[in-house]
């Protein structure tokens, strides 16, 4: 403890400091206050977005009209000149120019998208032919007035190839549309298919692996590939779909596209509805055979990027019709599929479609990088209106889609232009890599209430959505009859050439499977869906049809319940 006679001391001491304005070391070298008075100094200010604005102008130049620079914008000589001691001596460190060059080119690959890698795009609008028609069922303002044109982009891709490989491969096609709409950014993640091959979330990185190439001798495996479809016989409609002409379109203008998820309309009184999205080609469906896209597939791996860009060079603009199909939540009880599975289709013999708008790609992108494969599609993208379901693969979605592209992009994705909605953004959401409009200026990052940010009104009341009950579970879908339905249609629904192609297709690829009993089993669940189709395909691949049997009930148990038929074999 100090003394008394101490404080005292450091008490008179702080007394003189604040008269005389001294401190130690007040005159020590380095230490001296700038004195000048402030007159000396002009106002000054300077936008820091400039540099921003000029790069963003520049990069619409053509080549005759900039100088080359250095990244810093430095008048730079030559582009192949680098720096070394005489004719034949060692390169120096201190060639900026060269160290630029090379630490650019060895970063220019981002991530690839982990599915739907290989793709192309182009820009448009939506325009909505049917405002009377959707304004029943939901306040979305894109939807509110017909005539009505949104901005779009969209992004066709196949789902299991890398970016570098062939866009005719067999394989369903992703089909991505981004309206810019007067309330926010809402992307339509679609599939040329109607259906998927899960319903069951956690399922999905396991399918996808055995889709891709094998861990030990990094080939395609065709054993992975049937092992796991024959094990999970709720994939078969979409197996269907995929080994008939169906998986092999003409390039990505003559298909059609589903939202496949079941999503919900929402009315500002808080009541709402079911509701899926169809969007039909103006161009035709038109398909490859087998042989046909083998062949393109080897003379032209870009056929399908190639087709889109020409035709939209050449004026001939790509267009969809789409449609939507609602279901009541009374309806949705005792519909003959439950809505929230992602393997059943809604038939239009089952629910009416019914027009809602059209769409077009006008524009292609004048640089592919940053206008398509940067552009980042997710469900989560979202406005006032439109809604998900309890569907657990949408769910699912909700996270994995932001996610992947705060990692594959960047936690600042949506400043990329592509990505940008035509809206003003303000939140809280700070800092971060690649921050680059702004960071929201000087705005509080909190929920000040000295600088209050406004609130909007919501929208609709929340608690009249959607009522659950019961207690967490773990859940896991069984197989049943009902999951045959589909592929008896689709069988019975096709020509007799096509059944023909489908037969030839499968026989053709799971006839190379290694495995007896992996061919077995599939061969006989096609057969337990259509036994003219099981015994063609088990002749074709050399094996006897085993005999299933699969109990009625409902897809999804509300109780913790191990399904014994979930996966079969396992």
């Amino acid at each position: 403890m100090l003394s008394t006679s101490f404080r005292c001391l450091l008490a008179a001491v702080s007394v003189v400091t604040v008269v005389r304005g001294s401190y130690p070391g007040q005159d020590a070298p380095g230490l001296q206050r700038d004195t000048a008075p402030p007159s000396q100094a002009a106002a000054y200010s300077f936008d820091v977005n400039t540099g921003f604005t000029v790069q963003e102008n520049t990069a619409s130049k053509d080549a005759t009209d900039v100088e080359f620079t250095l990244d810093n914008g430095s008048p730079y000589p030559h582009p192949y000149e680098y720096q070394r001691i005489g004719s034949d001596g060692p390169l120096l460190l201190q060639d900026t120019h060269l160290l630029e060059i090379f630490g650019s080119f060895a970063r220019e690959r981002i991530p690839e998208r982990v599915v739907h890698a290989r793709g192309a795009g182009a820009h448009g609008y939506f325009e909505v032919t049917n405002a009377d028609f959707a304004k029943n069922y939901t306040i979305m303002d894109m939807l509110s007035e017909n005539g009505l044109k949104t901005p779009i982009t969209a992004r066709f891709s196949t789902v299991g190839g890398e970016s570098g490989s062939a866009d005719e491969a067999r394989d369903p096609r992703g089909f991505a549309v981004k309206f810019r709409t007067r309330k926010g950014i809402l992307d339509l993640v679609m599939n040329n298919t109607p259906v998927f091959f899960i319903r069951d979330s956690a399922k999905f990185p396991h399918f996808i692996h055995t889709q891709k190439r094998h861990p030990a001798n990094h080939l395609r495996d065709k054993d992975m590939f049937w092992d796991y479809l024959g094990s999970n016989p709720e994939s078969l409609y979409q197996v269907m779909r995929l080994f008939s002409d169906l998986g092999t379109p003409y390039g990505f203008r003559h298909m059609d596209a589903w939202t496949g998820h079941t999503y919900r309309w929402v009315k500002g009184d808080g009541s709402w509805s079911y509701v899926r999205l169809h969007a039909q080609s103006h161009q035709g469906v038109r398909n490859f055979t087998n042989a046909e896209a083998s062949t393109i597939a080897g003379t032209n791996p870009d056929f399908a990027t190639q087709d889109l860009y020409e035709s939209i060079q050449n004026g001939t603009f790509p267009g969809w019709t789409l449609f939507a199909q609602v279901l009541s939540p009374d309806a949705a009880q005792t519909f003959k599929y439950n809505v929230l599975d992602l393997t059943k289709d809604w038939g239009v013999d089952d629910v009416t479609p019914v027009e809602i708008g059209r769409f077009y790609l006008t524009q292609n992108p004048q640089n592919y990088f940053a206008e398509i494969e940067q552009a980042a599609f997710s469900p989560a993208n979202m406005v006032e209106g439109w809604a998900p379901s309890a569907d657990p693969v949408l769910q699912a979605r909700l996270f994995s889609y932001p996610d992947a592209h705060r990692y594959r992009l960047g936690v600042n994705n949506k400043q990329i232009p592509v990505n940008a909605p035509i809206t003003p953004v303000a939140n809280f959401e700070r800092d971060g890599r690649m921050n680059v409009n702004g960071n929201q200026g000087s705005r509080p990052n909190y929920m000040s209430t000295t600088d209050k940010i406004k609130l909007a009104p919501r929208p609709y009341v929340d608690e009249t959505h959607q009522q659950w009950t019961g207690g967490a579970v773990a859940s896991l879908s069984s197989v049943t009859e009902i999951d045959f339905d589909w592929p008896r249609r689709f069988w019975n629904s096709l020509s007799e050439q096509d059944q023909q192609n489908l037969i030839s297709n499968v026989v053709g690829h799971l006839g190379a499977a290694p495995t007896y009993s992996i061919r077995q089993r599939m061969a006989s669940i096609f057969n337990h869906a259509n036994s003219t189709l099981g015994k063609a395909i088990a002749d074709g691949v050399g094996v006897t049809v085993q005999t299933f049997k699969f109990p009625d009930g409902p897809t999804w148990l509300n109780t913790t319940e191990t399904p014994v038929g979930s996966t079969l074999d396992f």
